[in-house]
């Protein structure tokens, strides 16, 4: 079953179909549907596709596996074999068909190389290639796909199409278990995220917590081996691990880190922390009204599901093999999951917001996210985590998950803390519930969960 991309697929299918010259970028964390969405791109494709995955081997290796995969493409015995990669290209070249060809998890490639040798070469096959042979570069190691986005990389400005792909948002996961009830969409969502490959391998016929206990929390469970041995394995060997537990669930600014982690210099975690940012594994959170504060800025855990195995089953190994998986479950999970869920619906409705202003729905709006408040007269401070900033204020949404309709009372009370706020313009204030209102009032934005999903 093939979910979403549409724009991505429409971008590609004009690339491939293309009577010009085509060289395009892929890239994006590992299991996010890259090679899926280009299978899916090339179903309509009339020519040869030479779909090549790359491995950790010498350049000459992976010469000579690109040779077989040119091969068995063109129909070829599989010793054929070339000299120098400009030799197969001019081979291709010379069949004089319309042809794609893909080099997958490309940074293994060039890596076989010194520094930018590998792209240097490539550059010179892209330069000269003709119009009826497209090219793709694919990878999942975001840092050194980045970089051929440089300046100084001598594929720089080459690429005629760059996707980022990303992995899906709530309404684009929620695709995949279309007929859940709200509720349910967005508790498997905060939990699991939207990776393809996790959504894919639910089980949506279970509860919400039969999946986290068969497939996050038991010793050799899905979930739990691709975090342990395939997202954390590519990029531990660039950060200390404790900082994704300090983190965790929480939102930490640098100097909490700072002093849980143990380092001596602060230049250690900040490199660390630019390390883990550009590998996309977490993410900077900066207030929309203290942008040059760096005491208001915090880090958090991008993915769902890392922010939940961080949660729960990092460090607790030894807790779950006492009591089962099921029974830690009931002692440890159960009691704090919903907490765990409000902030990531949090998340969602920030999510939304960016679809309506994607959509061209927020008329007057000047930037939205999270707003952090300092109230010196009445000795309090926070932060608000959902809101908009217009020219002449803020309109602050409170986001609740809740079981119940919300009440009017309750819309009430929050209101007036909100506007007791000390030099907080407030233009207006809404409300975000999961599961909806129990009245209808103007004077307030009403957000019911079953409008996040429409």
């Amino acid at each position: 079953m093939f979910v979403g991309r549409e724009k991505e697929l429409s971008e590609l299918k004009n690339q491939f179909k293309s009577e010009s010259k085509s060289i395009v970028l892929v890239y994006g964390k590992r299991r996010v549907g890259k090679t899926r969405l280009l299978q899916e791109a090339l179903k309509d494709f009339d020519g040869t596709v030479v779909n090549h995955l790359c491995v950790k081997s010498s350049f000459e290796g992976n010469l000579r596996l690109l040779c077989r995969s040119v091969a068995f493409s063109f129909g070829l015995s599989p010793s054929f074999s070339v000299a120098s990669l400009y030799d197969l290209f001019d081979f291709i070249k010379a069949q004089n068909k319309r042809t794609v060809v893909i080099l997958d998890e490309y940074q293994y490639f060039k890596e076989s190389g010194k520094e930018t040798d590998v792209d240097s070469m490539i550059q010179v096959v892209a330069d000269s290639l003709p119009d009826n042979i497209k090219l793709v570069l694919c990878g999942s190691y975001i840092t050194i796909m980045k970089g051929l986005l440089e300046e100084s990389d001598p594929l720089f400005g080459r690429f005629t199409k760059i996707i980022h792909l990303e992995e899906f948002d709530y309404l684009d996961a929620s695709r995949f278990f279309p007929n859940l009830p709200v509720r349910e969409k967005i508790r498997f969502y905060s939990v699991f995220g939207g990776s393809p490959y996790v959504l894919c391998n639910l089980d949506y016929s279970k509860s919400l917590e039969q999946n986290i206990v068969e497939y996050v929390l038991e010793p050799d469970s899905i979930f739990r081996t691709y975090i342990e041995n395939v997202a954390l394995k590519e990029i531990q060997r660039a950060f200390d691990i404790r900082i994704l537990e300090i983190i965790g669930n929480s939102r930490r600014r640098f100097k909490e880190i700072f002093s849980l982690v143990g380092f001596e210099d602060s230049s250690l975690l900040d490199k660390q922390l630019k390390n883990l940012l550009n590998m996309e594994t977490i993410s900077k959170v900066v207030p929309i009204n203290a942008g040059d504060d760096k005491k208001k800025k915090f880090y958090e855990i991008n993915d769902n599901l890392m922010r939940f195995y961080f949660t729960y089953v990092f460090s607790f190994d030894s807790l779950i093999y006492k009591f089962g998986p099921e029974k830690y479950f009931e002692n440890a999970v159960l009691g704090t999951l919903n907490t765990f869920i409000s902030y990531r619906f949090e998340k969602i409705a920030n999510q939304y917001l960016v679809r309506m202003a994607h959509a061209g729905k927020l008329d007057g709006v000047l930037d939205f996210g999270t707003f952090w408040y300092d109230d010196k007269k009445n000795h309090k401070n926070g932060q608000f985590d959902c809101v908009l900033k217009y020219q002449d204020g803020y309109a602050f949404y409170e986001v609740k998950f809740y079981e119940s309709p919300m009440s009017l009372r309750e819309c009430e009370v929050e209101e007036k803390q909100v506007r007791s706020i000390v030099d907080m313009v407030c233009k207006r204030v809404g409300f975000v519930c999961s599961s909806g209102f129990s009245f209808t009032d103007s004077r307030f934005d009403l957000i019911s969960g079953s409008d996040l999903y429409l």
